[in-house]
């Protein structure tokens, strides 16, 4: 009755905080990006385009990256397009503080600018504190203001400056999100809170392998020891292959990103604030674990088939087996990693400390993936070929050799559907933790949705092994 009671208690805080965090979280001022659009038309061959320059957190101008290609959207006209109007569309950041418009690329060509408006979750937002007045210009020949259209006549090098209010863009967006968002914050609450509620009905069976598990743990460790030994015996090196291979991997990305292919790569770099090694290597170290925990740990029944068909044996310690004996390498790279940031002189800081909880939280979540991949290879052989196809893709999917934060062009649902990716919370949390200084509780929303994807994952899983589980042996 005891413990009955202090898993109710335990489960209505949790509600009380999960309503708390998602009816008070707002979006940071720099995850918050509207849709400038205007209509262009010119009168001879010409190029329009549009660049921005954004506030930084510390308030100052973001003047390292200045006007660049990754912050800009355009409109070209040829020959056969003359006097046909288009319309140009840029995702730029609400923290936005200077526009910059370049009518032309050579003198002498007419270019009109009109129906400029800001869009923000579908709704249009007041223009005024982005395009009221020409702030500046270079080289323009002639002007025409209009009922908020403009007409300019080029010279060699022309361009139109327009300081944006972003305080007053970003209380403005807040406005629309707020009434946007009521309605999914509500269901968001309902769909939570009926999840804790869930859990704690079903927590017996939920709670089943974990305590299996920890009943086990000194069997389990010793068998994780043995199966990292296993892995590479017969070899003269031994298990010096497993540190080997991701090493010459970080190597060769860092060699082909920032050496060879680095022109061409400007653009998904852009906004890095740090030797790109670093940024890399932080978002490569998660993902060598998550892809080798989920690859060898999906073969997991079928390597100890021995054990399986023992009737004594406990077969639900073993996916955690195989996780742990990943973890090895884990720890290693996670120092190596660290030596790579003092050598390039990162001091130490609390900050750096996330990286234990964003360990923890990548663990927690291939634990769920394991369980189910783990019970469906003993019937589906093939799965595991589909589980490294999707792990192929998953590398380039998640934001680990570019900057997501770079791509102004992605369209907003391409940017939801990659944050859906369980994986971009680990790996930005690993930068945000080594890089930015940004704590986890400060992105409320993505840790809210990190965790309940992940316990939905792990009662898929655990519930899948659980009702194949006495099937194991007949098959195997």
């Amino acid at each position: 009755m005891k413990k009955k009671i202090i898993a109710l208690m335990c489960t209505l805080l949790m509600i009380i905080l999960a309503t708390y965090s998602i009816w008070t979280y707002k979006k940071v001022d720099s995850d918050l990006y509207v849709s400038l659009h205007m209509t262009v038309e010119s009168k001879d061959a010409a190029v329009v385009e549009a660049f921005f320059m954004q506030q930084d957190n510390d308030g100052t101008f973001d003047e390292k990256q200045g006007f660049n290609a990754s912050r800009s959207a355009s409109v070209a006209y040829d020959k056969e397009a003359v006097s046909k109007a288009a319309e140009l569309v840029m995702k730029i950041p609400a923290t936005t503080r200077v526009l910059r418009i370049d009518p032309a690329g050579e003198a002498g060509k007419t270019v009109d600018i009109s129906n400029i408006y800001i869009e923000y979750e579908g709704n249009n937002i007041a223009r005024d504190f982005y395009l009221d007045t020409i702030a500046g210009s270079n080289d323009v020949k002639g002007i025409k203001e209009e009922n908020g259209s403009i007409s300019v006549l080029t010279g060699d090098d022309t361009y139109l400056l327009w300081n944006v209010d972003a305080d007053k863009a970003i209380q403005t967006v807040r406005d629309v999100d707020y009434k946007a968002n009521t309605a999914k914050k509500i269901a968001i609450i309902v769909f939570v809170d009926a999840l804790l509620l869930l859990i704690y009905v079903k927590r017996r069976p939920f709670m089943e392998i974990p305590l299996e598990v920890l009943h086990n743990k000194k069997l389990t460790l010793h068998l994780a020891k043995n199966d990292f030994k296993s892995r590479f015996a017969g070899s003269y090196l031994g298990i010096v292959w497993a540190f080997v291979q991701p090493i010459v991997t970080v190597v060769v990305y860092w060699f082909v990103f920032e050496k060879a292919l680095n022109a061409g790569t400007q653009a998904t770099k852009s906004g890095i604030n740090a030797p790109f090694v670093l940024w890399l290597i932080a978002g490569l170290v998660p993902w060598f674990y998550f892809s080798e925990a989920i690859n060898i740990a999906t073969n997991t029944l079928i390597d100890y088939s021995y054990l399986v068909k023992k009737v004594v044996f406990n077969i639900s310690i073993l996916p955690v087996v195989k996780l742990m004996s990943s973890l090895f390498v884990h720890v290693f790279f996670i120092a190596f990693m660290f030596l790579m940031f003092f050598i390039y002189g990162y001091a130490p800081t609390p900050y750096m400390l996330q990286v234990v909880y964003y360990s923890f939280a990548m663990v927690v979540l291939c634990v769920g993936f394991v369980y189910a991949t783990s019970a469906m290879m003993v019937f589906f052989r093939d799965l595991g070929q589909i589980v490294n196809i999707l792990l192929q893709i998953g590398i380039w999917a998640t934001p680990i050799m570019w900057n997501i934060n770079a791509m102004t062009n992605i369209s907003p649902a391409v940017l939801v559907i990659l944050k859906l990716n369980p994986m971009f919370y680990i790996v930005a949390g690993y930068r945000d933790a080594l890089l930015n200084n940004v704590w986890f509780w400060e992105k409320p929303g993505m840790t809210l949705y990190f965790w309940v994807f992940t316990v939905l994952v792990y009662m898929f899983g655990t519930t899948i092994f659980r009702k194949l589980k006495i099937h194991f042996a007949d098959v195997l």
